[in-house]
């Protein structure tokens, strides 16, 4: 499958994976994120649920906060 991640193109062996699947796959560990499936906010306990398959724009953003 071929995706569209944060603007770069990524390939991965599978048919879909979930939101859940891909954050552990890229090892996203902050606990801030913004998940966003071809412009649609995907919000936390959608992320197992949600399926990213072949072609789709996904959109991982962390949030930092700071003073």
């Amino acid at each position: 499958m071929k995706i569209t991640l944060n603007n770069r193109i990524e390939h991965f062996d599978a048919e879909n994976l979930t939101f859940e699947e891909l954050l552990k796959l890229k090892n996203y560990t902050f606990r801030l994120l913004v998940t966003k499936l071809n412009g649609k906010l995907i919000r936390k306990e959608e992320r197992d649920t949600t399926v990213i398959s072949d072609g789709d724009i996904v959109m991982v953003i962390h949030l930092i906060s700071g003073g």
